[in-house]
């Protein structure tokens, strides 16, 4: 192959090649607006997990879905700003509320 062309072929490659660092996660999920109303049921926290308490909260924030996370549950890694994510501690107190 004609070493010209090699050349002009490597350019053009390069041309595409992004230059900079990519966002961090944290840049990612700064540019997603918060959906999910957790500010909301911030007065949640250390209250006792009933699942009767599902329709309130969900109506309260405005949230598509509502997960809540036991220690040790294994949960998926995506990023739903519509998703409210409720974490518990082992007897069920809600410890945090956080979107996601």
């Amino acid at each position: 192959m004609n070493r010209a062309v090699v050349l002009v072929a490597l350019m053009a490659i390069g041309a595409c090649t992004p230059t900079g660092t990519p966002p961090s996660r944290g840049e990612q999920m700064a540019e997603l607006p918060m959906q999910c109303g957790e500010g909301r049921v911030a007065d949640l926290i250390g209250k006792r997990w009933a699942e009767a308490m599902r329709a309130d909260v969900l109506k309260r924030t405005g949230a598509r879905t509502l997960r809540v996370i036991a220690p040790g549950d294994a949960v998926t890694m995506d990023y739903r700003t519509d998703r409210l994510n409720l974490e518990t501690d082992a007897v069920g107190r809600i410890t945090r509320i956080r979107c996601g």
